[in-house]
């Protein structure tokens, strides 16, 4: 399917490894030129390489900032032409029981998972409107469906924007731009490996064990790969989508175990 987005160009934040990665790969794959924005140098530098051999790739722009900040923000909005598309993304904060945080660490969850989205938002949604096109793609969690108990700085922030993405969605469709929610579930990535490591630890267990265990407990049988939520992302992201607002869409291999 040509997704009909080819020229048009993306924002796509914590894009280095993972899920960003991902996501910036399926829409480089459409001609879709891409700014890609995470806060190390080294391997987002080596992923705008990968990303400029894929065939019929556009132009990849990598821009090394913090987006959690005004001015990181104002350097990686300031490479991008235009903002078609808006792939917000930020590695999720600590794990850890909550009685160990402190204000400073919910203020920080805050600032990655919350604010900074809107903020990007705010940024970019009304010459979205006025050009009549424009995509929006938070990535959170499958915490914000389903709470996961060692992650409640994530749990609360993730929410935090999952609820404000709601009032703003129905806001924009008419001008057709969409903004929707990716919530990955157990993706094969260096937050899930890390996650592993502080149960392993907590449990004086071995973290490949973990990780067995909780594969066993995927109706997929398998952990995720970062392309095929890539590939839900450039769905979101097409010209065909833009009926599709205000959802939060779950891509966890069947682990929820509910109706809704």
């Amino acid at each position: 399917m040509d997704l009909g987005i080819a020229g048009r160009w993306a924002l796509v934040c914590g894009a280095s490894k993972g899920l960003g990665l991902g996501c910036a790969r399926a829409l480089a794959a459409e001609g879709v030129n891409v700014v890609i924005v995470a806060r190390g140098e080294q391997a987002l530098q080596q992923a705008a390489d990968a990303l400029r051999t894929l065939p019929g790739a556009g132009q990849v722009v990598a821009v090394a900032a913090d987006v959690t900040t005004d001015a990181g923000r104002a350097t990686a909005l300031a490479a991008c032409p235009q903002v078609d598309i808006l792939v917000t993304n930020a590695g999720g904060p600590p794990a850890g029981d909550f009685r160990q945080f402190e204000r400073d660490d919910w203020i920080a969850a805050l600032d990655a998972n919350m604010l900074a989205p809107i903020a990007l938002i705010r940024a970019t949604v009304d010459g979205m409107i006025a050009r009549g096109f424009g995509r929006i793609v938070n990535i959170t969690s499958s915490s914000v469906k389903a709470p996961i108990d060692i992650l409640a700085l994530s749990n609360g922030a993730r929410s935090g924007l999952t609820g404000f993405v709601a009032g703003l969605a129905r806001r924009t469709v008419s001008a057709n731009v969409t903004v929707n929610n990716l919530l990955p579930g157990q993706f094969d990535t260096d937050r899930l490996r890390g996650n592993f490591a502080f149960l392993a630890k907590q449990q004086e267990a071995d973290a490949e064990a973990i990780a067995e265990q909780k594969r066993r407990h995927i109706p997929a049988g398998r952990f995720g790969q970062p392309d095929e939520f890539g590939a839900a992302c450039a769905f979101l992201c097409s010209a065909q989508a833009g009926y599709l607002t205000g959802q939060n869409l779950l891509i966890d291999g069947g682990a929820y175990p509910g109706t809704f």
